[in-house]
């Protein structure tokens, strides 16, 4: 063999090249050195190729570019596999790429070889259909790799990597404090979990007040109250990096692993036929005493798990996964805990994605209603709630996964459209006995179409009693079920039966396969 050729003069055997191989893989591994991950160990926090041996499955990892290194002169030996470690592995025997942002390396920051590595590597995951991991953090780009008109039309976005159509399960973790890239990744992932104490954010505070002069906290600024409650950009909390790493691997059980299968099915001995008698006492009779949504979904789904998404978001519509006999399903359903469960401009920003997010991942959707209406008024007209509330139902008519509806107590107006009612394209819509389903309630619709009869009523009181009888009659769901408007009134303590044997026959020809007509709607949405 003529070494030479390859510049390796000073080897004179395999070995030698094989053991130079192995020097070199073992240095990349110590990554920024001995003393910055001992800081890292020092504030609490997981190295990145510890996070990773932590995630995946044990002795699955296969690591790609660990020889990388930054191209920028005088650089080279100070950036191991350029800050970012990248590779192919197992969870739970499922087969994913897993990236993990080096902190003990230029801080996290990234370079050209690191963003070329990161884009190579997630083309290749979109093409072979395997879902993505980021555990992320870092101080966005590099400036020396980003300046000058070479270094930032190299680093920009590629309409590859934004047109890509959720064809595999993108899922981020905000491990540490994150800046321009890993921001970007995680609002247009699929799901985002971000750790408490990080900070997530275009730039952060040191550059921000010197571009503008604007002095604010690291929490002020993108702490997890403020994407947990306020923005949505992430869709749940964690209290350290092994809870959150747990919670990605939890919303990753529900997804199938790319958009041409369906979602993983799980073993239950959960009787798909069980009578749930607790409902009974869980939802009240009178209509205008509050309850926990979340205590009846628990009861009738499987095993009484389920994985809530964006609890602290909207907090008058619940959204979350859960099984129906070992099924994965999307569940939208209105919290009376909160405004009675009327919902606004959050709730339906948090509607929309979910269901794009299941249809384009062939999640069939369950929608239990008890919602009065929508939070109308100067304030939801400033926030654009009639735009809201069309796209709401836009996304609703785009959907083409099984869906299945049941009226639990009040579903007034506008919003029995928006919760999947007749002519949304429901599988099946039924009731309870104890529906109301009407223009607007009672009260309402009766101080606006009587008031002024009942201000000159000499007995107002028993004529308004009258009144209220006549229109809680007309409100219940026995009209529209005998002229085949919805399709049955059901005994509340059915409610697990007619879900699971619905689906059954909703999934008989393809599934639980979409069309995915809303896999290109925005990610945000």
């Amino acid at each position: 063999m003529n070494h030479t050729s390859f510049g390796l003069r000073r080897f004179s055997s395999v070995e030698e090249l094989i053991a130079d191989l192995a020097r070199r893989k073992a240095k990349a591994k110590l990554m920024g050195g001995p003393e910055k991950v001992e800081r890292e160990h020092n504030l609490g926090k997981y190295t990145a190729r510890e996070r990773i041996e932590k995630f995946v499955d044990p002795g699955t990892f296969m690591e790609l570019g660990i020889l990388n290194h930054s191209d920028q002169p005088g650089a080279e030996v100070k950036s191991p596999a350029d800050g970012y470690i990248c590779g192919l592995a197992k969870i739970e025997g499922r087969p994913v790429l897993v990236q993990a942002a080096d902190k003990t390396v230029f801080a996290g920051a990234e370079g050209q070889v690191y963003i070329r590595k990161a884009r190579s590597l997630k083309e290749y995951a979109v093409k072979r259909g395997i879902p993505i991991f980021e555990l992320a953090e870092g101080g966005g780009l590099r400036m020396p790799d980003g300046m000058g008109s070479d270094g930032i039309s190299a680093s920009l976005p590629s309409r590859e990597g934004l047109r890509h159509g959720r064809q595999v399960p993108h899922i981020v973790g905000i491990m540490g404090d994150s800046f321009g890239g890993p921001t970007w990744h995680a609002v247009t992932s699929d799901f985002a979990v971000q750790v408490k104490g990080t900070c997530m954010a275009v730039g952060g505070p040191r550059m921000l007040e010197i571009a503008t002069g604007e002095k604010i906290s690291n929490e002020d600024l993108g702490g997890w109250k403020l994407h947990s409650e306020k923005t949505a950009q992430i869709d749940e909390v964690a209290e350290n990096e092994d809870e959150c790493m747990e919670k990605m691997k939890e919303f990753f059980s529900y997804m199938p692993l790319n958009a041409t299968e369906e979602p993983p099915f799980r073993p239950t001995n959960d009787d798909p036929h069980r009578i749930v008698d607790e409902v009974l006492e869980i939802v009240p009779t009178k209509r205008n005493r509050a309850y926990d949504m979340t205590k009846l979904i628990k009861t009738i789904v499987d095993d009484g798990k389920f994985f809530e998404i964006k609890p602290l978001f909207g907090r008058a519509l619940i959204t979350g996964f859960a099984h129906l006999n070992g099924r994965s399903v999307g569940i939208i359903a209105n919290q009376p805990m909160r405004f009675g469960g009327a919902a606004g401009p959050d709730e339906c920003d948090k509607a929309i994605e979910f269901i794009s997010l299941c249809d384009s991942f062939h999640l069939p959707l369950i929608f239990l209603h008890d919602i009065p209406g929508f939070r109308i008024g100067s304030k939801g007209e400033q926030q654009r709630i009639p735009s809201k509330i069309m796209a709401w139902n836009q996304a609703l008519a785009y959907s083409t996964v099984p869906k299945l509806s049941v009226i639990i107590r009040k579903s007034i107006g506008m919003a029995y459209s928006n919760m999947c009612g007749p002519g949304l394209g429901a599988d099946f819509v039924v009731a309870w006995p104890t529906a109301e389903i009407n223009f607007t309630g009672p009260e309402v619709g009766i101080n606006v179409v009587y008031g002024n009869q009942l201000i000159d009523s000499e007995n107002a009181s028993e004529e308004r009693k009258e009144l209220l009888n006549q229109w809680s009659f007309d409100s219940s769901p026995y009209k529209a079920a005998a002229k085949h408007l919805i399709d049955d009134v059901i005994d509340p303590r059915d409610t697990r039966k007619f879900l699971c044997q619905s689906l059954e026959y909703a999934c008989l020809k393809n599934g639980s396969k979409s069309e995915r007509l809303l896999a290109t709607w925005p990610s945000l949405y």
